[in-house]
C-alpha cells in the first residue's frame, strides 16, 4: 500500500523544522499542524484500549499515545494493533515510556514493531550512569526498528541533575535570573542535550521529536519560543495537565493559540481531565476547533450560532445549533469518505431578524429563526440566496436534509 502523508499549507509563516514521518502521518516542514490524544485505558485491557483507541481516531485523532508501563501492557501492544487494523483504523500509536521502557522494548520486540513512535521522557529513564545506559538503550533499540522518538520533557519530573548544574551556573552570573526563568531553561537544555545525545548514539535528526511541557500558560509560551529559535526539530505542543472542563479548554487555547501564530508547533494535544463519564474525545474535539477556528486546518462544518438575546424568544434555536453540531459530526466520517472540501462548509443557525438574514448569507447553508413578534417562518439562504422558507413542526429535519442535499450536491465524490 502506497504511504500518503499529511501535507497542507498553513496560513501564518511556519516555523522551520525538519520532517518527520510517523506511519501515514507527517510532522514538521510545510506538513499541517497534526492533532493527537492519548488513551486513559489501562494497556493490558486490550478490548477497552482498542475500544477508546478507535474512538479517538474516529473522532479525528491523528496519533493516539498509549501507556507500556509493565510486561503485560508491552505484550498487548501487538494484539492491540492487529485488531485495530481489523477495524479499518489505521492510526499510528504511540507507546509511552517512563522508567523501565529499555527493558520492556528489549524483552517484547513485538512491542516495538507495532508503534509507529517511541515516547521517553529524560527525567524518568533514571540517575546517573544508569540514566546515561538506559537511554541509550531505548535510542538504540529505536535506531533498529526504525522508529522515530519524542523526548518529552516535563517539569513535573525534570533530570535532577540537569536542574543542579543550571541552578549552579545561574549562581555565578553578575545578574542571576530568577527561579521560573532557571526552570524553563533547565527545561530547554534537558530537551536539547538529550536530542543531542540520541544523534550522538545514531538516531537520525529527522526522527527526533521534542515537547518541553509545563502547567502554566505563560512558561510554557516562554519555554516553546526559545526552544523554537535554538532547534530545527518538530515541536508537540500541549500544556502539562490542563485542566477540566472550561478551565482546561480555555488554558490550552490560550497558550497554543499564540505560540501557533507565531508558527510555532507541529503537533498539539489537549490534555484535558474528563468530566466523569465524559468522553476522552472531548480532547481532540478542542484539538480540531482550536486549529479549525484560526485558520489553520479544517476538519467538519463549523456550525456559527448566534448566543440569544431577549429577542430569541424560545430555546428552538439553540436546540437546532446544537443538533445540526451533532448531525454534522456524526455524519463526517461517512462524508469524509465519498467528498472533498466538506470539511469547509459553514452553516448558520440564527434566531432572530436582526442579524439572522445577514449571517445566514455568509454561510454556505444558513436558516434565521424567528424571534420574539416575528412572524412563524423561518427563511433559509444557500450560497447568499434565499431558497426556501420553513414553517411547522418539522423545521429541524428539513433543514438537516438541506445540508445533506447540498453535500452530496456540491462536493465531488472521491470515488465512482
Amino acid at each position: 500500500m502506497t504511504e500518503q502523508f499529511l501535507v497542507s499549507a498553513s496560513p501564518f509563516p511556519r516555523r522551520h523544522a525538519r520532517l518527520v514521518r510517523i506511519g501515514h502521518v507527517a510532522l514538521g516542514s510545510d506538513a499541517p499542524v497534526v492533532v493527537q490524544s492519548m488513551t486513559n485505558t489501562d494497556t493490558a485491557d486490550v478490548v477497552a484500549t482498542v475500544a477508546q483507541t478507535a474512538e479517538l481516531a474516529r473522532a479525528g485523532s491523528e496519533l493516539v499515545r498509549i501507556t507500556v508501563n509493565n510486561e503485560d501492557a508491552a505484550q498487548a501492544v501487538p494484539h492491540i494493533r492487529e485488531r485495530l487494523a481489523a477495524q479499518g483504523v489505521d492510526v499510528p500509536l504511540v507507546g509511552d515510556f517512563h522508567y523501565n521502557g529499555h527493558a520492556l522494548l528489549g524483552k517484547y520486540p513485538a512491542c516495538a514493531e507495532a508503534l509507529a513512535k517511541l515516547r521517553i521522557n529524560p527525567g524518568n529513564v533514571g540517575a546517573g550512569a544508569r540514566r546515561d545506559t538506559r537511554f541509550a538503550d531505548i535510542i538504540e533499540l529505536a535506531c533498529k526498528h526504525g522508529k522515530p522518538v519524542r523526548i518529552g520533557v516535563n517539569w513535573g519530573s525534570l533530570d535532577p541533575s540537569v536542574l543542579a548544574r543550571v541552578m549552579d551556573e545561574n549562581a555565578s552570573r553578575s545578574a542571576p535570573l530568577s527561579a521560573g526563568a532557571v526552570m524553563r531553561e533547565a527545561l530547554i537544555v534537558s530537551a536539547l542535550e538529550s536530542a543531542a545525545q540520541a544523534e550522538s548514539i545514531g538516531l537520525a535528526a529527522d526522527c527526533i521529536v521534542l515537547s518541553a511541557k509545563v502547567s502554566s500558560v505563560q512558561d510554557l509560551i516562554a519555554v516553546y519560543r526559545e526552544l523554537a529559535r535554538r532547534c530545527e526539530y518538530p515541536l508537540h505542543l500541549g500544556l502539562t495537565e490542563a485542566g477540566m472542563g472550561s478551565k482546561g479548554i480555555v488554558a490550552s487555547t490560550a497558550a497554543l493559540a499564540v505560540l501557533l501564530e507565531e508558527g510555532i508547533g507541529d503537533t498539539i494535544r489537549v490534555s484535558l481531565t474528563p468530566e466523569p463519564g465524559g468522553s476522552r474525545a472531548q480532547e481532540v474535539v478542542v484539538a480540531q476547533e482550536i486549529l479549525q477556528t484560526m485558520g489553520l486546518r479544517a476538519f467538519v462544518p463549523m456550525v456559527t450560532a448566534c448566543p440569544g438575546c431577549g429577542r430569541t424568544g424560545s430555546t428552538f434555536f439553540q436546540e437546532l445549533a446544537a443538533r445540526i453540531q451533532r448531525h454534522v459530526r456524526e455524519r463526517m466520517p461517512q462524508w469524509r469518505e465519498r467528498y472533498d472540501g466538506v470539511e469547509n462548509m459553514t452553516l448558520a443557525v440564527m434566531g432572530c431578524v436582526v442579524n439572522g438574514p445577514g449571517e445566514s448569507r455568509h454561510a454556505n447553508i444558513g436558516i434565521s429563526l424567528p424571534g420574539t413578534g416575528e412572524m412563524q417562518a423561518a427563511p433559509v439562504f444557500v450560497d447568499g440566496r434565499k431558497t426556501v422558507t420553513l414553517r411547522g413542526d418539522d423545521i429541524a429535519d428539513e433543514f438537516a436534509a438541506i445540508v445533506d442535499e447540498y453535500v452530496t450536491s456540491h462536493y465531488a465524490r472521491k470515488y465512482a
